[in-house]
């Protein structure tokens, strides 16, 4: 069964494509790769993040507060009314996040989000969470605002499940056909060279990783893919619309 209960620090970095190269050299003698990345190959995961109407969720997000919230519908590749999803809510309270989700087929959690009515238990939903997810459907009128998905290549510690470290690359966004079935095409939020890496860990870093981000001279950078989705709708709505000039051909006297 998928972990479906998350309690950890993400510390997040930009990579350009040459630092990324040499991060991954270092980090495999370390760490295994994860059982998606077969053959060492990039796999695909794509969300929709819910929000009310005035984007109250992403605004406070934006702000900063000690304590936030966020809600999304997640696959792994472009699913089927009959794949099995996560519907999950994550949190961050001082820097420590705790992710919930559970499994639902497509169909049962669009059924959910829309109408807010419970689907009757099964044997691979976490029931537990489903309540929670109820209560935060009750609390916040919530519609799809977003789709976003990445290509991911992840890694785990050796003999330590604990620490997690993934490069997601290929950001791409839509503000339209907002269905998961509906295909993982989208417009890219970061540029071609960019890879951004997550370290997650419930623990401190082992001293191999700490060594490696201080030679290779890689900062923190705070970054969220929604945050930075939205503030880019932002800024494009408040642009000035260019003006239309229609030409039309002089008229010639004889």
């Amino acid at each position: 069964m998928a972990i479906e209960i998350f309690n950890r620090f993400e510390h997040k970095y930009k990579l350009d494509t040459a630092t990324f190269q040499k991060v991954i050299d270092i980090i495999e003698t370390h760490m295994e790769i994860d059982p998606y990345c077969v053959n060492h190959q990039v796999y695909t995961i794509a969300n929709i993040y819910y929000d009310t109407a005035d984007n109250t969720l992403i605004r406070e997000s934006l702000s900063k507060p000690a304590y936030k919230e966020k809600l999304r519908l997640r696959s792994y590749g472009v699913p089927d009314m009959d794949s099995k999803v996560f519907l999950e809510i994550k949190k961050k309270c001082r820097g420590l996040v705790n992710k919930r989700r559970t499994t639902l087929k497509l169909d049962e959690a669009y059924n959910f989000l829309e109408t807010g009515k419970m689907p009757a238990l099964k044997d691979y939903m976490n029931g537990q969470v489903l309540h929670e997810l109820d209560y935060f459907l009750s609390v916040h009128d919530l519609v799809p605002k977003v789709y976003i998905a990445y290509d991911r290549l992840a890694y785990f510690e050796k003999g330590n499940d604990d620490l997690r470290i993934s490069f997601d690359t290929n950001i791409r966004t839509r503000r339209n056909d907002l269905a998961l079935e509906a295909g993982d095409h989208g417009r890219r939020l970061l540029d071609e060279d960019i890879w951004l890496m997550e370290i997650k860990t419930s623990l401190a870093k082992p001293l191999w990783l700490c060594d490696m981000l201080s030679e290779l001279e890689i900062r923190d950078s705070s970054f969220s893919k929604y945050g930075t989705e939205y503030l880019r709708t932002l800024s494009e709505q408040k642009q000035p619309k260019k003006k239309l000039y229609i030409f039309t051909a002089a008229k010639q006297t004889v």
